[in-house]
């Protein structure tokens, strides 16, 4: 996974987190329901650079 890619999901992850937060905090639950998604968005993310890193090691 490169460095800028992970960089990127973790910051989705993170702004998932908080939006998710406020959602709880506000009892909004789109930004609950919102914030969510961008967590699996972000896992998401990390499962396909982490199967790219596994395919370059078996090929090389």
């Amino acid at each position: 996974m490169s460095l800028e890619d992970r960089a990127k999901a973790i910051a989705k992850n993170i702004e998932g987190k908080v939006q998710e937060a406020i959602g709880d905090l506000t009892g909004d639950r789109r930004d609950q329901v919102e914030g969510k998604a961008k967590q699996v968005e972000a896992n998401v993310q990390q499962a396909v650079e982490d199967v790219k890193d596994k395919v370059k090691k078996i090929i090389n």
